[in-house]
């Protein structure tokens, strides 16, 4: 899924891209480069190929992944990372956490299309009230 957007928030980013990593590595393990390329396909076409690196290392560090080391024929060994039971839970809250967030984001983007709570719609009743004299 190519999207053709401008490039994200880099705030946004770094608050989205460890539960986009624990997600996809949910899906199946992954080595770091690989990791980018899978999340450059999601549509973070403007991804820097580093961003991913501190992410992983802190994130065995904390337990959420196990690594192994593989040869990769004639280049550089890869280090692929798989989820722990921790790491797991740590998807999960990471959802549940998104979901909420996103739920709060659209409903404040829904005001936007909410006609203003003081202002009277305008139609018969505001002319009838015109009318009257009543303003």
């Amino acid at each position: 899924m190519k999207s053709t957007s401008r490039p994200h928030d880099s705030q946004l980013l770094r608050g989205i891209l460890p539960m986009l990593v624990l997600a996809l590595l949910r899906e199946r393990e992954s080595y770091g480069y690989e990791l980018v390329e899978r999340l450059r396909e999601l549509g973070l076409e403007d991804l820097a190929t580093g961003a991913v690196y501190p992410v992983l290392s802190r994130f065995e560090r904390d337990g959420l992944l196990s690594s192994r080391t593989q040869c990769s024929g004639p280049g550089p060994a890869r280090k692929y990372y798989a989820l722990t039971p921790s790491g797991e839970c740590a998807r999960q809250e990471a959802a549940r956490n998104w979901r909420s967030i996103a739920a709060v984001a659209e409903r404040g983007l829904a005001l936007n299309c909410l006609p203003p709570a003081n202002k009277p719609k305008p139609g018969k009743s505001e002319s009838q009230d015109s009318e009257r004299g009543i303003s």
